[in-house]
């Protein structure tokens, strides 16, 4: 029941629905239908709708058509204007009150825009109202249309009227430009077109109007022989006869273009021709015979000048000429060229003349222009067989000294490797072409290595020392010996020869090896890992390889630790027997050449240790060693400077100090002294020794390295505290040169002999008093040192004229002892501990 009910529901609610609509829709109209029924305004309406229906059903009923005359307009018609142009018909007109409209081009849209229009928009006819231009617009497309006179509305479809404009000829044919210049060469063949007019008529194309003809209106000047004529159709204007540039190098043209329009029209222009000079004169020598002399035996530029004439313009192709020697100058001993400027043309000597051999010459000479002759004969262009002329040259050869020649100039001769001294190579032979033989003498001009001498009068070449194939002056082989020969003649001439001396070669150079081979490196741990060593001889085959290689065993370790593989006829393969200990070993290996020559080389061949199996690690300690072994020499003359600098400065200021009468301490600073007058026994000698632990300070230190002392240091004057050479003599002994056996102490005196020789035996007394700071200061306590025995030399001489017998000779060891401790000081860890 449920659904029943909902069912009814549902459509009496759509039923309901369509009756609001349909009264919502019926209202309204029933409204409107009474309001037109009524007012006034609405039967009019009524009316015009009734009689829109009548229209409509006449239209159907009847077949709607255009009428209109062809519309033609002539141009650039002078009027007057408004003028009547056509009319417009559509049959409409007879069921309704119709207008006609226009529009398009020429009514409201460009290119005109106001030149057509309706006047009387009621029977259609259409107006100009200005003359057209036709070459501006040639026709114009109007669109018309037929509309409701009431409402405005267009009842039929739109017509399209195309408006053509006759052409009249109102343009005369133009030429682009007034004036035309052109040129034409002289030698131009008759009949052959030379330029081309064209003319332009704006009016309508393939009409008369626009059809252009073309006519020769005037020549200047006017020659029979020469003339010009035009095509009237194409405008072609060609020649006629011949041009002669001599007699008219200008033409003036008037070409007058005429269209054939009625009546025609025209225009002129001027053409103004220019002749191109041609070669129409044959070139002529000044003079038909020449005679000239020339010495012999050199070459000689523009031994002669010969002259020519030329009708042409000058500085033309026509004018220019060019010369040939067209007899005589067979061997090639003579050339001839032109002189750009004057057209002349320049003989010269290229290759020189032998008065004995051929003492005078006769040469022919020809000369034409660079461009090809030409003649008219007829009014045609003729090309003549004859087109240069020619002159003769006569030349006598003068006699001179000749230069001696070879026989032959360059020759070989063979000889072995080391010959030697007094061997006789070969011979120059020179003759004189001048003079006899035994006028000759022979003389070296280039022998870099001088092994050789030639004998002045024979020309017979001898060795004065052993010729060496391998020399850097031999180059494949061939040592080169230039020789001259000269002879007596005024002034005299030289001549050249040359000798190859072919050296074939011998053993006398045994193999060796190459540089590249002679220091090598391996790793410790190479194994069967070969080194390869490469061998050269200087000699040719067969005196080189293959060559053999074997072990020296004059050294029996050799064959214990390295053995030679597989020989590959230049080089062979070192091996290690075993692993062998690091270092540098020295293989003696025999090397012998193909024919059994040998020769002793050593390989030097390092053991290294290689962290990555390949590359050789230097140790650290072989890398100082290097770098010492670089710098030792800089450094020694270094300290030998520093040395002596200071040297002289301490004993300056010592000797300074004891003139005053007083002496400063020098590891103290400036103090006053105490002079003590009274005995006492020398103070014991200070010593400085190197020790495992660095520098030991003895009595000599510096007093915060010395132990102290009861009393202050005291000078006494006139008793010089001197310090011995013991101190220099314990740095050399623990150097391992000499024993503490060797040195007698008890004795510190200041005696020559104490102190630039060495004291007596004794073991020198000192105190131990390790110290940091006396490393520092070791190398001024040995600068103390020195300075102190020589201020004991200067006391002892009391003059210092004195000093130079005690010093000489010994100055240098004492420098020396004094170098060998500072190395010590700067390389602690280079010498062997205690």
């Amino acid at each position: 029941m449920t659904n029943l009910d909902s069912l009814l529901k549902s459509r009496d609610i759509i039923l309901l629905t369509k009756v609001c609509i349909v009264k919502t829709m019926v209202l309204p109209v029933v409204m409107l239908w009474i309001l037109a029924c009524c007012s006034p305004w609405g039967r009019e309406a009524s009316d015009t709708t009734q009689q829109l229906k009548n229209n409509s059903r006449l239209l159907q009923r009847s077949k709607r058509s255009w009428v209109i005359t062809t519309l033609d307009l002539e141009e650039e018609d002078p009027g007057p204007f408004p003028k009547f142009v056509g009319e417009l018909f559509n049959n409409m007109s007879a069921n309704m009150e119709i207008i006609y409209l226009i529009r398009g081009p020429g009514v409201d849209e460009f290119p005109e825009i106001g030149l057509f229009s309706i006047e009387d928009n009621v029977n259609g006819k259409i107006y100009v109202h200005r003359s057209v231009d036709r070459e501006k617009t040639p026709s114009f497309k109007v669109y018309c249309d037929v509309a409701h006179r009431l409402t405005g509305h267009i009842v039929d479809r739109s017509l399209i009227i195309n408006i053509r404009i006759n052409d009249v000829n109102d343009h005369a044919p133009e030429f682009p430009e007034k004036e035309f210049n052109i040129s034409v060469k002289e030698d131009h063949a008759a009949g052959q077109p030379v330029f081309q007019m064209l003319a332009v008529d704006l009016d309508q194309e393939n009409t008369p109007n626009s059809q252009v003809l073309y006519f020769l209106v005037s020549q200047t000047p006017v020659l029979r022989e020469s003339g010009f004529r035009i095509d009237r159709v194409s405008g072609e204007i060609r020649l006629s006869g011949c041009l002669d540039y001599e007699t008219a190098p200008r033409f003036t043209l008037v070409i007058e273009a005429r269209d054939c329009g009625n009546p025609p029209l025209s225009s002129t222009a001027t053409v103004h021709v220019h002749v191109q000079d041609s070669n129409n004169h044959m070139p002529r020598f000044t003079q038909d015979h020449y005679n000239i002399q020339i010495s012999e035996g050199r070459a000689s530029q523009g031994v002669l000048r010969l002259g020519v004439q030329d009708g042409d313009s000058p500085s033309t192709a026509a004018w220019r000429v060019k010369f040939d020697i067209t007899n005589g100058n067979e061997e090639g001993h003579f050339d001839i060229s032109t002189d750009p400027e004057t057209n002349e043309g320049i003989l010269s000597v290229i290759k020189p003349l032998d008065h004995e051999t051929q003492p005078a010459w006769s040469l022919v000479v020809a000369v034409e222009n660079e461009e090809p002759l030409f003649s008219c004969e007829g009014g045609q262009l003729q090309r003549p067989p004859q087109a240069s002329a020619s002159a003769i040259v006569s030349v006598r050869v003068i006699n001179a000294n000749d230069p001696p020649a070879f026989h032959p100039g360059t020759f070989i001769v063979s000889e072995v490797d080391g010959a030697g001294p007094g061997t006789r190579l070969g011979m120059f032979n020179a003759t004189d072409p001048d003079r006899t033989a035994g006028q000759i003498r022979y003389k070296l001009a280039y022998d870099p290595a001088n092994w050789v001498s030639i004998d002045e009068r024979s020309g017979v070449v001898i060795t004065v020392k052993p010729v060496d194939r391998e020399s850097p002056h031999v180059n494949d082989s061939i040592y080169v010996i230039i020789a001259h020969a000269i002879d007596d003649g005024v002034p005299p001439q030289t001549g050249t020869g040359t000798m190859l001396l072919f050296l074939s070669d011998v053993n006398d150079n045994a193999p060796m090896l190459r540089p590249s081979s002679q220091h090598l490196e391996i790793c410790q741990s190479a194994g069967d890992k070969a080194l390869l060593i490469e061998a050269e001889d200087s000699d040719l085959e067969p005196y080189s390889d293959p060559f053999t290689f074997r072990l020296d065993g004059t050294r029996g370790d050799t064959g214990d630790m390295w053995r030679l593989g597989e020989n590959r006829g230049y080089s062979v393969e070192l091996l290690m027997q075993r692993s062998l200990p690091l270092g540098d070993y020295s293989v003696p290996l025999l090397i012998g050449d193909k024919q059994g020559l040998s020769q002793k080389q050593t390989v030097h061949v390092r053991v290294c240790s290689c962290p990555d199996g390949f590359t050789c690690a230097e140790p650290l300690i072989a890398r100082a060693g290097v770098l010492q072994g670089a710098l030792a020499p800089l450094g020694v003359a270094f300290m030998a400077l520093a040395a002596a600098l200071l040297l002289l400065l301490r004993c300056r200021l010592v000797s300074g100090a004891e003139r005053q009468g007083h002496l400063v301490p020098w590891d103290e600073g400036i103090q006053t002294l105490i002079t003590w007058n009274q005995e006492s026994r020398a103070d014991p000698p200070q010593v400085v020794r190197l020790g495992s632990h660095g520098p030991q300070l003895l009595s000599v230190c510096p007093r915060a390295c010395a132990p102290q002392q009861e009393k202050p240091p005291v000078h006494v004057p006139g008793s010089p505290s001197c310090f011995t050479a013991q101190a220099v003599f314990s740095r050399v002994r623990m150097l391992g040169g000499f024993d503490d056996r060797s040195v007698r102490g008890g004795h510190h005196g200041c005696s020559p002999t104490h102190i630039l020789g060495w004291p007596p035996a004794g073991p020198p007394h000192a105190c131990f008093h390790p110290s940091p700071t006396c490393k520092a200061s070791a190398i001024l306590l040995n600068l103390t040192c020195l300075c102190s025995q020589l201020k004991c030399q200067m006391a002892q001489a009391h003059t210092p004229g004195t000093l130079l017998p005690h010093l000489q000779g010994r100055t240098p060891r004492l420098l020396f002892y004094f170098l060998v401790s500072l190395v010590p000081v700067y390389l602690p860890h280079s010498f062997p501990q205690e």
